[in-house]
């Protein structure tokens, strides 16, 4: 793909915007970027290249698309953003970060998406991967952009990739050698405008593969199997409910994995440290890629047995008073929410809040009456979650998360769960999801 000369815009000036934008420095383009923030809030990473003659920050509105021969917007940046809106007005060709990265990549290609748990999929595939003795990248969604990875020298086995709704949004030619879908429940309706076209961008993921790659998807999920039909790759399913003819599932404390040359291979579920069924469901998955990809099940069972998760994923956070917390703060929809109480068996005090994304709360109602002996709703979201789950159980809204796991600590009892799994994004009070988990792991550690 040649872009030498080309003019090519950059909505948003994050971390993958920023790595974009070096890239196609390096590959002799005209780079204009722009941004909702003013540029004195860009940051340091902008500063380092905000010299560069090959670049030109411009202000934010559809008239930066003069001249322009493609655009690149950063995950986050929705369709009806105004200058991406414009764009595909004027059939602009607009491209995700990863469709680009693509474009340059010359390793294959393990690629993980789903509602929850690709993050922990993602980085237990790189710690196998590196016990079996490959050389991997690992990044996408997860850490490092994968527009970073295709500029460097590929000198890696494998590229494993986490890989969200928004990145899929605007791919073409986009191609894993494994694609893994591990789940699809209510999330990001606000961004892509509704769960029907959610679902559509989630199954994209396999849309250019071919015979020799590999599809794998969760038996569970009625949508994936209406998918599976017009999947052109090899299919493995896993199921932790029923058996399977090919496919992975759990059968007396063993993940049974039937291979498709005919050989069934077992693994014990107690390697798996990770707590809950959804995290039984995220290993089969990166079970089948990982043999796929010619790793050896001795190498599998010792990565899983050494795998601790991470941060912010139900991660135990303390015990006070005999009252033990919980920061589950990456569960930013309602699915991870349904996960993060089905771990548990002890009564639970549950803070749910933030900014809302339009997530469908009233399905949690039976869950939470089984589970649940008291819900804290906190910031933005609290009047609305209120209004859809609030007669359910005993609940309180407080204004914000401090005031919330006080006001848990202060109602439980010796035995009792505090979990934070606020279902709702972190952007009414913090940066992100890990400084929410981190002041909540404060707090708790000074009550």
């Amino acid at each position: 793909m040649d872009l030498k000369g080309k003019k090519i815009v950059i909505i948003g000036m994050g971390k993958t915007g920023i790595a974009t934008a070096l890239f196609l420095g390096s590959q002799g383009c005209r780079v204009a970027v722009t941004d909702e923030k003013q540029i004195s809030q860009w940051g340091a990473d902008f500063g380092r290249i905000a010299s560069e003659k090959w670049l030109k920050a411009e202000a934010y509105n559809p008239d930066i698309l003069n001249g322009a021969d493609m655009v690149v917007p950063s995950p986050g940046v929705p369709p009806h953003n105004d200058i991406l809106s414009a764009a595909v007005k004027k059939k602009i060709p607009v491209m995700s970060e990863i469709e680009l990265a693509y474009r340059f990549l010359k390793k294959p290609l393990v690629a993980v998406t789903g509602t929850n748990g690709k993050t922990t999929t993602t980085s237990l595939l790189g710690e196998i991967f590196v016990r079996a003795g490959k050389k991997v990248f690992v990044g996408g969604n997860i850490g490092n952009p994968l527009i970073e990875y295709a500029g460097t020298a590929q000198e890696e086995d494998f590229v494993i990739a986490e890989i969200s709704s928004f990145q899929l949004q605007w791919i073409e030619k986009f191609h894993p050698f494994v694609a893994i879908l591990l789940n699809i429940t209510c999330d990001h309706v606000d961004y892509h405008g509704s769960f029907d076209k959610y679902r559509s961008i989630k199954a994209a993921i396999f849309a250019n593969q071919v015979k020799s790659d590999l599809a794998i998807l969760n038996a569970g999920d009625p949508f994936q199997e209406a998918i599976a039909a017009g999947i052109r790759a090899q299919v493995s399913r896993f199921s932790s409910a029923n058996e399977l003819k090919k496919g992975i599932y759990l059968k007396e404390n063993n993940l049974v994995h039937e291979m498709f040359d005919g050989t069934r291979e077992q693994y014990p579920q107690n390697m798996i440290k990770l707590p809950g069924l959804h995290n039984v469901e995220n290993v089969m998955a990166a079970v089948t890629a990982a043999r796929f990809c010619g790793c050896s099940r001795e190498s599998i069972i010792a990565a899983v047995a050494g795998f601790r998760g991470l941060p912010h994923r139900i991660e135990y956070a303390g015990e006070k008073r005999s009252v033990k917390f919980y920061d589950d703060s990456k569960g930013t929809n309602v699915g991870s929410v349904e996960r993060a109480l089905d771990t548990f068996s002890e009564p639970v005090i549950l803070l749910l809040g933030g900014r809302d994304k339009d997530g469908d709360f009233e399905t949690l109602r039976p869950l939470l009456s089984k589970k649940v002996k008291k819900i804290i709703l906190f910031g933005e979201a609290r009047d609305r979650i209120e209004s859809l789950i609030g007669n359910v159980v005993v609940t309180e809204k407080k204004r914000t998360l401090r005031e919330a796991i006080e006001g848990a600590y202060k109602d439980a009892a010796a035995g009792d769960v505090v979990l934070l799994s606020p279902g709702c994004a972190s952007f009414d009070e913090f940066r992100n999801y890990k400084e929410r988990g981190n002041f909540f792991k404060e707090v708790v550690r000074k009550l």
